[in-house]
């Protein structure tokens, strides 16, 4: 039976020894939360060994599934370490299965999976140094195993291999048990391998990255991982029998009891095309925590065969049984007699065979003179069939032309740069768009659909007008940085809120306006009054001038989120109230512009302006 002894438990049965009265419980080790005992780490399904992973992928989208049991005989034993006398089992036995399943792609990369249940633990309760270690017992749920493997080297027949590949456990075990360590693992790995008629063979070098703990004095932490075995195969490679070794020690503490090493002798036999049973078992080598005295494992796997590719001796992709040509690289042929044979040299590559080549080492093209069969054009950078010595535009392709400065020149009438065939305005200069029918055409910058060309505000939406100087100029309503400015005032009935009729069209415009304009999120609509009568008195007319003001644009489909009113009565004049044309500037509505969005939305549907 494999040992394993405390330093802790060790020095309080030494005191034991030497005097009848019992040890303190202060001076007992203390036992840890969850630890995840087993060191068998099951390779992948598809894998050609139990514990070693393999160097590769097992056909393209080729599922493999597992099933896998695990038994182990004392991993976890207590020992006295004076005389070497056994306390008992914390582990005397457990018992796991597992399903595992992996999917490769492209036959370079796999990624698998192990969801394991540890259907049978039992111990002996043992106690010493007056600590007591709890035996688990019932079944658990382990930590589930993530993986994935990157082929570097190598094919599946490849008598060498070589990959890369992870593991990462989810800490989905019970954490008071000996199923898990209550946290995450991962071990990074490298594997080679190989295939010959006669064997198969794996290694692996990895470093598992766990929590440190301890346990009895003994330190559990990160694992130096080295594994290895071979398959000696048989009846014409259905059946595979060979031993694995699979070691582990901590880097933290090196110590004995710190170094697991098993072995296992195993056979795998497929049963069917797809199937494949398995078992193993072998000991436990050393004494470290988790080494079991004898361990026990058992397979039944659905893994399809692979079959090695058809000879290809040259390498070019074509199977040696239709190759015309196998032991040299070629190419595909209708004609069986040329397939897989190299072609006729064609040195440069342009398609015309050397032997009828005039210009062998430089591509060019096919021409009916033989001293010019094969050769480079003269150069024609915009191929517009004038060659750039005569070319005037040789970057831009043109028509040709007997005056030497337009030869080779798109025409371009109204010289705006929009060549006269892509230009739908070729006699107007105009600006490019991607719009074929608008292409070459006056620009329209305000969007009022009057071009620049006959719009006497281009940058201003306005409105159509038979006096060209107003054709295409907003009539009572302008949007600046700051402010949408009226031109006109907005009229409401003496000393009331009212708003007289005359204004709805100037109320209309604004309304359109706010549409067109979705990038003004928030307007403040400023009411204020002449300096007749009290401050208060005009505080409240003004405000509610204003409110009346933003019912109308509300009931003119503007967004009441996009509208504040304020009244500031006659403490804001624009001009002196001494005459009647001051105060009648000081009674007015304005709208000063709040907030605008960083990126204008789309506008709103409205009528076009």
């Amino acid at each position: 039976m494999r040992s394993w002894s405390f330093v802790s438990i060790a020095a309080a049965l030494a005191a034991l020894a030497a005097a009848p009265a019992p040890a303190r419980a202060q001076d007992a080790p203390q036992e840890p939360g969850g630890m995840a005992l087993s060191r068998f780490v099951p390779a992948p399904a598809g894998d050609r060994m139990f514990s070693v992973p393999s160097p590769f992928s097992p056909g393209h989208l080729t599922p493999h599934v597992m099933l896998l049991a695990d038994y182990a005989s004392n991993p976890l034993v207590l020992r006295r370490e004076r005389d070497d006398a056994e306390l008992g089992a914390i582990v005397s036995d457990q018992l796991t299965f597992r399903l595992n399943a992996s999917l490769p792609l492209w036959n370079r990369v796999s990624f698998d999976l192990d969801a394991p249940l540890t259907a049978l633990q039992s111990g002996d309760s043992p106690s010493g140094g007056g600590q007591a270690f709890a035996s688990p017992s019932g079944a658990e749920l382990g930590d589930l195993r993530l993986g994935a493997r990157v082929g570097l080297f190598g094919a599946y027949h490849d008598p060498l291999q070589v990959a890369v590949g992870a593991y990462l456990w989810l800490p989905t075990g019970a954490d008071d048990s000996y199923v898990s360590d209550g946290s995450v693992r991962a071990m990074p790995y490298l594997a080679a391998g190989g295939r010959t008629q006669a064997l198969v063979w794996s290694a692996a070098l990895g470093a598992e990255l766990r929590r440190s703990q301890s346990f009895g004095g003994v330190t559990q932490g990160t694992m130096l991982i080295l594994g290895g075995g071979v398959g000696f195969l048989a009846a014409d490679g259905r059946l595979q029998v060979g031993p694995e070794l699979s070691t582990a020690m901590v880097l933290e503490d090196i110590d004995s009891r710190a170094v697991n090493a098993e072995l296992l002798l195993d056979a795998r036999y497929r049963v069917l095309p797809f199937l494949e049973a398995g078992l193993g078992v072998g000991p436990g080598l050393t004494s470290g925590i988790g080494t079991p005295d004898l361990r026990a494992v058992a397979m039944a796997a659905f893994t399809p065969e692979q079959h090695p590719p058809p000879p290809d001796r040259d390498g070019d992709g074509i199977a040696d049984a239709v190759d015309a040509c196998p032991f040299v690289a070629g190419v595909a042929s209708d004609d069986p007699k040329k397939h897989g044979c190299p072609p006729p040299p064609d040195r440069d590559k342009d398609g015309i065979l050397d032997a009828v080549d005039a210009c062998p080492f430089a591509a060019g093209i096919a021409s009916d003179d033989p001293r010019k069969h094969g050769c480079p054009p003269p150069p024609d950078r915009d191929k517009d069939g004038i060659v750039d010595a005569v070319d005037a535009c040789p970057f831009v392709a043109g028509v040709a032309s007997d005056d030497p400065k337009k030869n080779g020149c798109p025409p371009d009438r109204d010289e705006d740069g929009v060549p006269d065939g892509e230009d739908a305005c070729p006699d107007v200069k105009g600006v490019a768009s991607e719009d074929p029918a608008k292409n070459g055409c006056p620009g329209d910058t305000d969007g009022d659909s009057f071009k620049d060309d006959t719009d006497a505000c281009p940058r201003e939406k306005g409105f159509a007008d038979e006096d060209p100087t107003k054709h295409g100029c907003p009539k009572a309503v302008r949007v600046t940085e700051k402010h949408v400015v009226i031109l006109q005032q907005v009229q409401f009935d003496t000393a009331k809120a009212t708003i007289k009729p005359v204004s709805d069209p100037l109320l209309d415009e604004v309304a359109q306006v706010l549409k067109e304009h979705p990038e003004i999120v928030l307007i403040e609509i400023e009411g204020h009054t002449d300096d007749r009568g009290t401050d208060e008195y005009n505080r409240v007319l003004s405000q509610n001038r204003a409110n009346s003001v933003m019912a109308a644009l509300v009931r003119r489909g503007i967004d009441a989120t996009r509208l504040t009113a304020q009244g500031y009565g006659r403490s804001q004049p624009l001009a002196d109230n001494k005459t009647e044309a001051g105060r009648q500037r000081n009674r007015r509505v304005q709208f000063n512009i709040i907030k605008k969005a960083a990126n204008r939305p789309q506008a709103e549907t409205g009528e076009k302006r």
